[in-house]
C-alpha cells in the first residue's frame, strides 16, 4: 500500500483529529526492531485525510532506564525513541521498504513545550502523533532508499513537542558493501567499571545505565552494559544512534557539573558509523543553557550535535 504523501503541516493537532486511533495493543515487535513487546511505544499507525499519516503512542509510567527526575514528566527520550519507532513502521508498512532492509539514522531533532508536556499519571500515556513525510528517495528500479519524518505530538489534545529527522535504507548486500569499506565491524568492548561517573550524577537508575567513561584523559563512549535491555534490545555492529545521543546527554551532565540534566531540545547528526572500536571520544562544551558535542574516532567525527535545556532553550 502506498498512499500519496503529503507534509500534514496544515493541521492543528487536537483530540477529534485522532479520533478513531487505538492505544489498545502494540504494533508488531518486529515492525519497530524491537526484540521486547516491553518496548514497543507504537500502538497503532493509518494515512490520515491531509495525506500524512497518524499515530497513536502509550509512554510507560515508569521506564527502568530513564527514572524521573523527582517530577511527574516522561524522558525526553521518549520523544525520539517514538520518532526511531516511526521511522522504521512507516518504511516497512507504507512505502515497500523489505523486512530484511537496514534502516539508519542519519540526523535527527526535537524540541518540547516545557509548559505543556503531559504528566505521567496512573499507567501509561496515550501520546497522538500528527507526521507528515518528505524527501522520498528511489533508486532506478523506484524502491525507496530514504525519506524524512516530521512529527507533531500531542496528549490530550495539547501539541507539547516536535521532532524529525533523515533516514536511509540499504538491503543486505548493499549494507555489507558499505560497511565494508569501513573495516570489519567489531563485538562491543568488555565493560571496565573504572572511570565511570555516578549513576545519580548523570540521572540514570543504575550502573549499567551508564554509557560513559574517563579513559586515559578523555571522555570515552563505552555502555557498561553491551545487552542493555533498551539502548542494545537486539544486537547491533556499531553504535547505535539512540546510544550515541543519550552519551551525549551523560557527557553533558558530567560536562556541567551536574547542572544540565534533562534537554527539552536537541539535534543529533551522524556523519558515518561509530565503531565499538577504536576508543570513540565525546568532546562536550556547556555554554548558559546549551551544550555543543562530538564524537571523533582517531581523527574522524562520527557525530555532532547540540542539546538545549530550559524553557527556551535555544
Amino acid at each position: 500500500m502506498n498512499p500519496s504523501v503529503g507534509d500534514g503541516s496544515g493541521r492543528n493537532s487536537g483530540e477529534d483529529d485522532f479520533a478513531g486511533l487505538s492505544w489498545s495493543r502494540t504494533v508488531p515487535r518486529e515492525m519497530v526492531h524491537r526484540s521486547s513487546v516491553a518496548e514497543v511505544l507504537l500502538t497503532d499507525v493509518r494515512p490520515d485525510r491531509a495525506g500524512g499519516f497518524e499515530a497513536a503512542a502509550c509512554w510507560p509510567r515508569s521506564h527502568t532506564t530513564f527514572p524521573r527526575d523527582g517530577s511527574d514528566l516522561h524522558s525526553p527520550l521518549l520523544v525520539v525513541e517514538t520518532l526511531r519507532q516511526l521511522g522504521i513502521y512507516l518504511p516497512l508498512r507504507y512505502f515497500g521498504v523489505a523486512p530484511t532492509a537496514h534502516l539508519l539514522i542519519r540526523d535527527l531533532h526535537f524540541a518540547l513545550m516545557a509548559d505543556r508536556e503531559p504528566r505521567a499519571g496512573h499507567g501509561g500515556t496515550e501520546v497522538a502523533c500528527a507526521i507528515g513525510v518528505h524527501g522520498v528517495r528511489r533508486d532506478e528500479d523506484g524502491a525507496v532508499t530514504g525519506l524524512r519524518l516530521e512529527v507533531r505530538f500531542s496528549s490530550g489534545g495539547t501539541e507539547f513537542a516536535q521532532a524529525g529527522g533523515g533516514a536511509r535504507f540499504l538491503a543486505p548486500d548493499a549494507y555489507t558493501a558499505v560497511r565494508a569499506r569501513h573495516g570489519s565491524a567489531a563485538d562491543p568492548p568488555r565493560p571496565d567499571a573504572h572511570g565511570r561517573p555516578a549513576p545519580g550524577t548523570l540521572a540514570v537508575a543504575g550502573h549499567g545505565d551508564v554509557l560513559i567513561a574517563r579513559r586515559s584523559g578523555v571522555l570515552a563512549v563505552e555502555p557498561a552494559d553491551p545487552r542493555h535491555p533498551f539502548f542494545f534490545d537486539h544486537s547491533s555492529d556499531h553504535l547505535p544512534g539512540m546510544v550515541l545521543l543519550e552519551a551525549a546527554r551523560q557527557a553533558s551532565a558530567e560536562a556541567s557539573g551536574g547542572t544540565l540534566l534533562r534537554p527539552t531540545a536537541g539535534r543529533l547528526v551522524a556523519t558515518r558509523f561509530t565503531e565499538f572500536t577504536p576508543l570513540a571520544r565525546i568532546e562536550s562544551v556547556p555554554h548558559h543553557r546549551t551544550c555543543v558535542f562530538r564524537i571523533r574516532q582517531g581523527t574522524t567525527c562520527t557525530a555532532y550535535g547540540v542539546l538545549g535545556y530550559g524553557r527556551h532553550p535555544v
